[in-house]
């Protein structure tokens, strides 16, 4: 599981004399999410050449075109408006940029509070009601008998503090295993010794042996399988409206 590369800022205003963009063009799997949620289908002139990966996870009920991240074939689709994240196709949008199309970079958020500006703010920007934007879920009282929660990626890898996944958990009302900060490697005689309430496997299905991690036999003998929990990897790559599923979904099986 890798962190979430991610940049703050305030967000960009849209100017009163925008026109509501009608050929909306996605560059980024984070951009296709959002679309996803909040555009109508005919709004949507393509999505990035992730697009399928969302179909496939995140379920719209209808194929999305996508286009093959060249210049050419942008160009050719005629967008009206180009949404990409702060570090996405930067020579790409450079170079839409000189061409007079008008590009938005979206200031994706590196907090769970920022989530709902981050939605206000691309709702604005396909000429939506900013006011659309789902409300944050409050924050639990603080409880040291919260059941500690491992959130276990690829290579053993491991979520610690001052992260937005810790923010996640703690939202859920979970305490966090890993007292260290970022992201650290597990120490496996640490668990064994004192193994977590539930572990949480956030990693992408793939059968690379970064993921046989999971299956090891220590693991599995001092955390039984009903608490491993499983949840779809990319609610964890991106931050938007569905984190907060992502969040309700954790409170849901706290106490299971």
């Amino acid at each position: 599981m890798s962190g979430l590369l991610l940049c703050s800022g305030p967000a960009v205003a849209v100017p009163a004399t925008a026109p509501v963009p009608e050929r909306v063009v996605s560059l980024d799997l984070c951009s296709d999410w959002i679309l996803s949620v909040h555009a109508p289908a005919g709004q949507v002139a393509a999505l990035s050449p992730m697009g399928q990966r969302f179909d496939a996870h995140y379920g719209p009920r209808q194929r999305w075109p996508e286009h093959d991240g060249s210049l050419e074939q942008v160009i050719a689709l005629k967008p009206d408006l180009v949404l990409v994240g702060p570090y996405n196709a930067v020579r790409l949008r450079q170079r839409l940029q000189a061409l007079g199309v008008r590009v938005e970079v979206t200031d994706l958020p590196t907090s769970l509070d920022a989530v709902a500006g981050f939605e206000r703010q691309v709702l604005g920007l396909l000429g939506a009601e900013p006011a659309r934007a789902r409300a944050p879920l409050p924050a639990p009282l603080a409880d040291a008998r919260a059941p500690r929660l491992l959130v276990l990626g690829a290579n053993g890898i491991a979520t610690g503090r001052g992260t937005f996944e810790n923010e996640v958990l703690e939202r859920a009302g979970w305490r966090n295993y890993m007292a260290g900060q970022g992201y650290l490697r597990l120490d496996m005689e640490a668990v064994v010794a004192d193994p977590p309430d539930a572990i949480l496997w956030a990693a992408p299905v793939s059968p690379a042996k970064a993921n046989a991690f999971a299956e090891h036999r220590a693991l599995r003998a001092v955390v039984p399988p009903p608490r491993w929990l499983h949840t779809d990897n990319w609610r964890w790559e991106c931050p938007g409206p569905w984190t907060w599923d992502l969040v309700e979904q954790l409170r849901q099986w706290r106490w299971r």
